[in-house]
């Protein structure tokens, strides 16, 4: 039978004569955004099981990192949440970084902050357009991508790239920035994004279409989404107040006031709009980021002989040509501790973390990652049943599955 929304078959006859069917929604249809399959048992339109299935973007991302360098691997970790490629980067070299035990320098901490929360800005604005859009609302979506372009150009300026800069290294990043990055980031957080987030807020925060199709949909309750494992948005939506940014402060986070934005509903509406306030959170952050960044190297010192050195050290003193040559032919400056290691970041969606275990070589022995998209989308079947069809696409789309990030 092929594999598109439309198709439907008996599956079963119940006592009194009514027929349960099945549908397959995805894995390509419209409503899914990328390579995902829902296996709907329906009576009538009412869904009285969901099974997802995945599979359909099955990369290798995880067995790929037992087989590059620790440098290497970041353009593979780009591909995982590739809405947010550099949260992912951030939290790839943050469990390197804490395996090796290298403490980074003041002015990496605060470049790889603000890309952070520029990256999450990013995602979300595709998450609320995207889920306007699955529910009739175009304009909102096209409000949200303009803003996304102008995320673009901030990180093509950064690091020659658009959507996956493969920007950070081992103890450092590929370069630094400049006062034009800087100006461009002060010209999105004052006029661009404040203007295109009260647009958007006035399409639909009292949208009533909007409000009726997310308002008591797809409720998870705040007990549920720490028994599920919940993290992010979706978590905080429910009404538990976990963000690692302030529970385990990693970069420069403990330098920054905002507030962890949480809801009580739980359902698609609160997740919407915790979104919406978390960007608002994420401007404070940079705000207050990109006016104080310290001077100084965004790599470790070259006597660490950890980072890669920069091109002047490279082509001017015999000590850098060495260690860029070591770095990158023999991988020799790389010992790692033979040990096992877990750290995790606040990415766009919840908790994104990476299990490393190392054999002493530049490269992993295992590499593993905990994506908060599987984790949700091990709660659909949950959340969807007793809804309706058209329920799908708004439940999918406040979750937010990114299907790289189910398969790995």
């Amino acid at each position: 039978m092929p594999l598109e929304a439309t198709s439907t078959f008996p599956l079963e006859e119940t006592a009194d004569k009514e027929f349960l069917y099945t549908l397959n929604f995805g894995p390509q249809h419209p409503a899914t955004h990328t390579t995902l399959r829902l296996v709907l048992t329906l009576e009538g339109e009412t869904i009285v099981k969901a099974v997802p299935d995945i599979g359909y973007l099955h990369s290798g991302f995880e067995k790929l990192g037992e087989d590059l360098d620790y440098n290497q691997y970041v353009t593979i970790v780009d591909r995982m949440n590739y809405i947010s490629p550099i949260l992912n980067e951030i939290a790839w070299h943050h469990a390197v970084e804490t395996l090796m035990g290298i403490e980074l320098t003041p002015r990496c901490k605060y470049i790889r902050t603000i890309i952070g929360e520029l990256a999450r800005i990013s995602d979300h604005l595709l998450c609320v357009g995207a889920a306007a859009l699955d529910l009739g609302g175009i304009t909102a979506f096209l409000y949200a991508f303009n803003m996304r372009e102008k995320v673009y150009n901030i990180f093509e300026r950064m690091a020659g790239q658009r959507f996956h800069p493969s920007f950070t290294r081992v103890g450092g990043l590929m370069f630094d920035v400049d006062d034009e990055w800087v100006n461009m980031i002060r010209d999105f957080i004052r006029n661009d994004f404040p203007k295109a987030h009260a647009d958007i807020s006035k399409l639909l925060n009292k949208n009533r279409i909007f409000l009726d199709r997310t308002k008591g949909v797809g409720v998870l309750t705040q007990e549920e989404a720490i028994n599920r494992s919940a993290s992010g948005p979706v978590a905080r939506a429910s009404g538990v107040p976990r963000d690692i940014r302030k529970d385990e402060p990693y970069l420069a986070y403990k330098d920054f006031d905002f507030q962890v934005v949480c809801a009580k509903a739980g359902d698609c509406c609160a997740r919407y709009f915790v979104r919406m306030e978390e960007m608002r959170e994420s401007v404070k952050i940079i705000s207050q980021a990109v006016e104080n960044i310290p001077t100084g190297p965004v790599n470790v010192a070259l006597d660490d002989k950890l980072t890669i050195p920069d091109k002047t050290a490279t082509y001017r003193s015999i000590e850098g040509l060495i260690q860029h040559f070591e770095l990158f032919m023999w991988n020799r400056r790389w010992h790692p501790p033979v040990e096992e290691c877990y750290a995790a970041t606040e990415g766009a969606n919840g908790e994104l973390g990476f299990y490393i275990v190392s054999d002493g070589e530049g490269r992993a022995y295992r590499a593993r990652t905990r994506p908060p998209s599987f984790i949700h989308f091990s709660m659909f079947p949950h959340l969807i049943e007793g809804h309706t069809i058209s329920d799908v696409p708004a439940v999918l789309g406040s979750l937010n599955i990114i299907a790289a990030e189910l398969d790995r």
